[in-house]
This record gives C-alpha cells, structure tokens and sequence, in this order.
C-alpha cells in the first residue's frame, strides 16, 4: 500500500465547485478500526448541505463528506473480529466517503449482498436507516396503514416507499416527474401522484406522513393527514421550513415527530441496535426488495456534478461516486 490516498476535500464552506481533489495521508488503525478500499459512495442532501455550511452537524475544515459506501477491507487493526482482508463491506461513517480509503469502527460495517453492486450497496445505508428511524421507530408505522411519501422518487423517498410496503402499509408516492413516479411504483408504491395536479390530495387519509421536503408541499400535504396521524419532519429538500400553526396540530390530534437517524443512533445504544438488526435483516438474500435505484453514476472527482444534480432536485433514485 502506499502512504496515500486521494479524496475530495471541503476546504472552504460554500457551493459544490469548492470540493477539490487532495492527496492525503494514510492514519494508522486504532483498535477495533479496519481499512477500507472504498469503491463507491453514496450521494445524500446532507452531503450538500454540509459543504456549504447549512448542516447541523458542522465538521472542522477541511473535511472529506460523505457518510455512506462500500468497499473492501485492506487491513483490520487490533481487537476486530468477524471481518478480514478482502471482505466486500458496507460503510456506515460519519464523514469521509468521498475518498478512495476510509477508516471506519468495525462495528459500522454492514455486509455487501453478493448480488449487489458496489454502487447498490454504497446507496443503501442512508436512506434505509433513516427510513426505519422515521417509520419504525419514531413513526410506529403498522401493516394495514396508510403511508403518504413525499418526494418518493428521490434515494430517501425510496427508501421510505421499499420499507413501508415490506412493514405492510399501503404506500402513495408523492413525486414531481413521471420518471420518479415510476421509481416509486417499482419500490412497491400501490398509488403514485404528481404534485402539480391541482387538488392532488383529493380524499387521502394518511396514518403517517414521511416529509424529506418541506415547502412547498407542506400545506396542500397537510389536508391528507388523517386524524390522529403522525407526520415525520426528515428534512427539507424542497429549501423551506413549514411552519405549522398549533391549531392544526389540536383539531387533527396529531403528532409532529422529528427525525434524526444518526442522531437517535448517537444517543439511544438501543434503538441503534435495533436499527443494525433491522438494515441486516433487510440485507438478506441481495436481491430482494429495499435493492436501491441509482439515478447516476459519477467520478470521485466529479462530485460537484452529482451534488448539483441533487441541488436541482433532478436526482431520480441514488446517485452513486465511483473510484474506479
């Protein structure tokens, strides 16, 4: 091996061009740490966000994003067990994807499915815990409900969609194009809306409403909220903060949960358990539902493209970097 390895580095907080290629250092293992050649990473709004300072997790500059990829193990520092050089590997970080080489905890590391590429298995992570927190564990989501899922057709979306069908809900996708409208529905969507119909929420009932939006689809969305229902707030793609007056809250009875996986993960040892059990289980057998869509594949060192195509919000599945 050699004594580096390139990633791509925030330097200065602002828009995607202000990512540059950087030649690092390669750190030593720490106990219980393992090394891995990274293959691809996932691509996710956080990663957008973080660059230009907006996240409200704000790492010292200069720092390498990303929080999700895949690979395969170099090396395993002391004390790991389970796992050895040449295992194909998920990576759950905390930073640090955008690179050829990643340093992560032993105990961060899901297993690749052998039917999966490394792009697939680099898009699963995010999108599929934040799903469970938000529905699982925070949402209470039940078979025999009904799910609304709005912006569906992106990574996040289709994560909520795969799940909430595998839980046993009745899933309506709420997504802008017909091209993700179609994503939707091959994630296991029973109905698919596009948003600009007007009236689109017509005599939805929704036990749950899972919001990676915002505004502008927070007000007319809000009509489809059964009474009594919960309506996860995950983020706010769509660029503005809903506000919700607490007379709507008290003439539905219901409940407006936050949502915050890695956080939750960070704070209750218990529920990241649970969480772990949950994405393994899903991980069986490959090929089964929950495999991510990819919308586009890019260069390491064309992330700006990709975090731009997400900026737009012209994304249609994960989009994927790929190291070569």
């Amino acid at each position: 091996m050699t004594s580096s390895y390139r990633a791509m580095q925030c330097r200065e907080l602002g828009p995607p061009e202000t990512l540059a290629l950087a030649e690092l250092p390669r750190p030593p293992l720490g106990d219980g740490e393992v090394r891995v050649r990274i293959r691809a990473a996932g691509v996710n709004y956080p990663d957008l966000l973080q660059v230009s300072g907006q996240y409200q997790h704000k790492p010292p500059l200069p720092f390498v994003p990303g929080f999700e990829a895949a690979g395969d193990i170099l090396e395993t520092g002391p004390g790991v067990a389970g796992w050895k050089a040449g295992d194909a590997v998920i990576l759950r970080l905390r930073g640090g994807a955008y690179a050829e080489e990643a340093v992560a905890r032993a105990e961060w590391l899901l297993p690749k499915p052998a039917g999966w590429s490394y792009a697939e298995a680099a898009a699963f992570p995010v999108a599929a815990a934040t799903a469970w927190t938000a529905l699982v564990s925070r949402g209470r989501l039940a078979a025999g409900e009904t799910l609304l899922v709005l912006g569906a057709g992106g990574g996040t979306g289709l994560g909520a969609v795969s799940l909430g069908t595998r839980v046993g809900a009745r899933v309506i996708a709420v997504a802008s194009s017909p091209e993700k409208r179609a994503a939707a529905a091959r994630a296991g969507a029973a109905l698919c809306i596009d948003p600009a119909t007007p009236d689109w929420t017509g005599n939805l009932q929704a036990d749950v409403v899972f919001d990676p939006v915002g505004e502008p689809l927070f007000g007319a969305a809000w009509k489809a909220l059964a009474p009594g229902g919960r309506w996860l707030v995950v983020g706010f793609a769509g660029g503005g903060f809903p506000r919700v007056p607490a007379n709507r809250l008290l003439l539905r009875e219901a409940e407006l949960i936050g949502v915050r996986a890695g956080e939750q993960a960070r704070r209750n040892p218990a529920a990241a358990q649970q969480c772990d059990a949950a994405l393994r289980d899903w991980l069986v057998g490959g090929d089964g539902a929950g495999r991510p869509q990819i919308g586009g594949i890019h260069r390491l060192e064309r992330a700006a493209d990709a975090l731009r195509l997400l900026a737009g919000r012209r994304a249609v599945g994960k989009l994927v970097l790929e190291t070569g």
